[in-house]
């Protein structure tokens, strides 16, 4: 299907409401669940219930960011058809619950996360590493670049900012690999948030640097995660670059059978969702964006980002759902 007619047919304004309906079964799934240690089962009831939510979905859609492939995940792996059948083609990128072990261990930031586009318009990144580095809007274009140390980008973005380097805060995944870039950084005199898990949640603080106090976000992990990081900032405002990061030629091999050729490229944003998205995130526990599920006597009430990039509007919702006795 021609891009352009994809973008005549894509109902992004009837879809949204459906699409935060995802997210929100998905985050109701696990709130059983927050804090009773099991990430698998957490997980699980999770994929369940986005699942059977997208089924409901007049579209015919194809999950091109999952839980992994066909042979390892047995529901929402990668390729698998969603909706109906009836509708537009649409692309799905989808993490069920960002932070199994966040949700596991009733930790802050854990989320469910959704984002749908256009066939065709998403990276379909393999489950492999990205390296990242995200900034929030207003700022020049390519201010801050992956060929640059990790100081360059602290000097450069401060210099943007007009304030000094130690008024820089940049989020970080909290892991061994990192541990030669996060003493540089500390060397420029900025400030550095570290998270145990969840770098989507990590990215999207940089949109709302003034909520969250997170300027810059940097370090590598899951590629999937980079996708639907950037089809927030798509939404939101900001920049991110990614590039695929390889361990061994089995890594190469899934790379090479999601259609990449050249390996050593550095996505942008605009590479990694090239047409408008729709994006949603429900919390599940308590994090710096979102609130996470909250019980009341007879209810469970949660919290949902609801984002279009074709308007640039962002929503917040709370959703009270009536517990079955």
């Amino acid at each position: 299907m021609a891009a352009h007619s994809n973008k005549v047919i894509f109902h992004d304004r009837m879809l949204s409401l459906g699409l935060a309906r995802v997210s929100e079964a998905a985050a109701m799934a696990s709130a059983k669940l927050v804090g009773r240690g099991d990430e698998k089962a957490a997980d699980q009831a999770a994929v369940n219930a986005m699942r059977d939510q997208l089924n409901l979905l007049d579209i015919k859609g194809t999950v091109v960011i999952g839980e992994g492939e066909r042979d390892e995940a047995p529901m929402l792996y990668i390729g698998e058809e969603v909706g109906t059948g009836n509708g537009p083609e649409m692309d799905i990128a989808l993490d069920p619950l960002e932070g199994t072990t966040l949700t596991a261990k009733d930790m802050p930031n854990a989320l469910t996360v959704i984002a749908m586009a256009p066939r065709g318009t998403l990276l379909h990144a393999p489950d492999v590493y990205m390296e990242k580095l995200a900034i929030g809007p207003n700022y020049p274009k390519d201010l801050v670049s992956l060929e640059m140390s990790p100081a360059d980008r602290v000097k450069a973005l401060a210099k943007a900012r007009g304030c000094a380097q130690a008024d820089i805060t940049v989020c970080v995944l909290e892991r061994p690999r990192h541990e030669d870039m996060i003493a540089e950084l500390r060397s420029t005199g900025a400030a550095i948030r570290l998270i145990t898990d969840g770098d989507v949640a990590g990215v999207i603080h940089c949109a709302e640097a003034e909520i969250t106090g997170i300027d810059m976000y940097m370090g590598s992990g899951g590629a999937p995660e980079g996708v639907l990081a950037a089809a927030a900032l798509k939404c939101m405002g900001g920049q991110i670059w990614g590039k695929l990061l390889f361990r061994n030629d089995d890594e190469r091999g899934r790379a090479h059978k999601a259609g990449i050729t050249d390996f050593d490229k550095v996505y942008s944003r605009d590479d990694m969702v090239t047409q408008d998205v729709i994006f949603a995130a429900t919390g599940v526990t308590d994090g710096s964006i979102l609130a996470g599920m909250k019980r009341e006597p007879g209810f469970l009430e949660t919290e949902t980002l609801l984002m279009r990039s074709k308007t640039g509007s962002v929503r917040r919702m709370r959703y009270r759902n009536p517990l079955k006795s």
